[in-house]
């Protein structure tokens, strides 16, 4: 009996070590990745190309960096969030919202709506960054769960501020508003 309430006690710790498994620290900036295939998404006119992205990239602009899992059900999680940027208005000469797709981290046979519902999105923000990553880079490179949302604020040197994973609360939500508002102000 003893060693079965051990044996619960280290599966337990590694459960909850496994559910806060990124590997993303305050004050840092994220680990290094580059996405080759297919990349950053590049609007010219209401065509899009696809160039190489490296999270190198990252500074020089205060950004909500949003990695998602290609799946309807992960994206609508943070909705309000960017329902939320958009309200703000931030300006765009300062601000980006960098949005991630791992489209390796869709459901089978949907791949292709993925990619074409990504383009369509840059088209219609052609402001904001979108990569598409076909090959779990960004998850794999920042140790991120699979099937989630995945939010960081970084300042405009690239450092991260604020970090969560899953869905936001209303206060998390107001939380990056405000401290989006204070990054732009400094």
């Amino acid at each position: 009996m003893k060693k079965l309430s051990s044996l619960a006690v280290i599966s337990a710790l590694f459960f909850v070590n496994s559910a806060m498994a990124h590997n993303i620290q305050l004050n840092a900036t994220l680990p290094p990745v580059t996405v080759a295939e297919d990349g950053e998404l590049v609007a010219q006119g209401q065509k899009i190309n696809y160039k190489a992205w490296s999270s190198a990239s990252l500074s020089g602009k205060v950004r909500v960096v949003h990695h998602l899992a290609g799946r309807s059900s992960v994206k609508e999680k943070n909705q309000g969030l960017i329902n939320a940027i958009k309200s703000a208005g931030f300006d765009r000469a300062k601000y980006q919202t960098t949005t991630i797709i791992n489209a390796d981290d869709a459901i089978v046979a949907t791949g292709a709506f993925v990619k074409s519902s990504a383009e369509d999105g840059k088209l219609e923000n052609s402001h904001s960054q979108v990569i598409l990553d076909q090959n779990s880079t960004v998850k794999k490179a920042w140790q991120l769960k699979e099937k989630e949302s995945f939010i960081a604020v970084l300042d405009k040197s690239g450092k991260v501020q604020f970090v969560s994973e899953g869905k936001l609360s209303p206060d998390q939500i107001q939380q990056v508003i405000d401290l989006t508002k204070k990054l732009l102000a400094q």
